[in-house]
């Protein structure tokens, strides 16, 4: 094995505006023979998330940013084909943080996220989508930032994304009333028809707000946003008495030279007792075990579906980051490579 070629994207400048493939570059290198306590694993699959964008701008964010030259961080699926720790054996499936690369060899004590070895019965389609940082995010935000009551109208921004959908099925779990907002009559359908969504507004061709005070004429106890901008400024307009607006995600301004202007009807927040709260995954803690087992129970349960939008190919792998801004996937983006 010392002398296989390990393919590698990097990066290669931080991006300055929309994102291109041009940031990154395909590299080789030899791949890393395994210490004592290190795994070596074969990358098989790959996914994406709106958050990478914030990791390759100059200087850190709520993690060490992304260094030029070095490979491109995301949360992987890979097999071990090598160890020297106790704790894994070859064939073991895993999730990590492996980066854009065909193999990768790493210390599990000294990975900034947990390594876990998947479940019989779990593929890596879940463990990169439902059950992973998507469906955690999602069970967090809206759980314990949220706290749905039965009887709830929720509306989630950004819905035929990733963590969007799995939120909105998650609250119509708890029993509320469930509007989307996706970008063309194919995702709002989808929405519907398929995850049981009550309703679903087309942001590019209906005027949100008007649609909103439409769907839900009481206003909405719980607004999860996934894309800020004007979006965020409709649901503020169409707020409920003492209602949570959930802040997941901005993507609206992940690749602008300058920030959108914030919220001009922020006061909205005030005139009806509500409150906004943003979140990381990692400040809800041990409660992400109980998180696991619910998501994974309702996946058991028939009570939660997850989609998955793969693409193949490793030299592909930088055109499928991209679609996640380009508005092309449908649930969660994934890269097959192996």
């Amino acid at each position: 094995m010392k002398n296989d070629t390990n393919n590698q994207w990097v990066l290669a400048r931080h991006p300055v505006g929309m994102v291109t493939v041009d940031d990154f570059k395909q590299v080789e290198s030899q791949i890393t023979e395994p210490k004592d306590g290190e795994i070596t694993v074969k990358v098989t699959h790959v996914a994406f998330e709106p958050a990478m964008r914030g990791w390759i701008n100059e200087g850190d964010s709520y993690v060490q940013g992304v260094q030029i030259d070095e490979v491109m961080r995301a949360q992987s699926v890979g097999e071990v084909i090598e160890s020297k720790n106790d704790a894994y054996k070859a064939g073991d499936k895993v999730s990590g943080f492996f980066g854009w690369q065909e193999f990768a060899t790493v210390d599990p004590a000294a990975s900034m996220f947990p390594l876990q070895v998947l479940p019989e019965g779990v593929t890596a389609d879940m463990a990169l989508s439902v059950l992973g940082l998507t469906g955690l995010t999602a069970w967090g935000g809206l759980l314990e930032i949220g706290q749905p009551k039965e009887g709830d109208v929720v509306v989630v921004s950004g819905a035929a994304g990733a963590t969007g959908n799995i939120a909105g099925q998650i609250a119509k779990i708890k029993g509320c009333t469930v509007v989307g907002i996706a970008g063309g009559p194919d995702k709002c359908q989808w929405l519907v028809d398929e995850l049981g969504f009550d309703a679903a507004i087309d942001y590019k061709a209906e005027n949100v707000s008007k649609r909103l005070h439409e769907l839900c004429p009481d206003g909405m106890n719980i607004f999860f946003d996934n894309v800020g901008g004007e979006i965020l400024e409709a649901a503020l307009n169409n707020l409920a008495t003492g209602a949570k607006v959930v802040i997941c995600g901005g993507i609206v301004g992940y690749n602008e030279e300058e920030l959108p202007s914030g919220p001009r009807n922020y006061m909205n927040l005030v005139l009806t007792s509500s409150n906004m709260e943003g979140f990381l995954l990692g400040q809800f803690g041990p409660k992400l075990g109980q998180a696991g087992m619910e998501l994974g129970q309702w996946v058991a349960e028939g009570k939660l579906k997850y989609t998955v939008d793969v693409q193949e190919g490793f030299e592909n792998i930088p055109q499928t980051f991209l679609r996640l801004f380009e508005g092309k996937n449908k649930g969660k983006q994934l890269s097959k490579i192996g």
